[in-house]
């Protein structure tokens, strides 16, 4: 049973995320999202550089439904380099 259950086991693998909160200049609601590092990420070139860029847009769930544009740098290590927001801005 133990060699059934290697075989068709899915492999589990910790993926890492980048959480932020981003407050809504309209209506003053607080939006959490998180970026997955591994998948949602795309490949940019800055002059001789790589830099993984990322594109996020928020909605709230109260009355206003603003969107708010969340755009993040990564180095190839995944350590953040840049953020900005439209609509808002982040909450430490």
């Amino acid at each position: 049973m133990g060699i059934l259950k290697k075989l068709f086991s899915v492999p589990t693998t910790q993926t890492d995320f980048y959480s932020f909160a981003v407050k809504c200049n309209r209506c003053g609601e607080v939006v959490e999202g998180r970026i997955n590092l591994s998948n949602d990420l795309s490949q940019e070139y800055e002059g001789n550089r790589n830099v993984y860029f990322g594109r996020k847009v928020l909605m709230g769930s109260s009355h206003c439904f603003q969107q708010l544009e969340v755009e993040l740098k990564f180095s190839p290590a995944r350590k953040l380099l840049d953020r900005q927001v439209s609509g808002g801005e982040f909450v430490e």
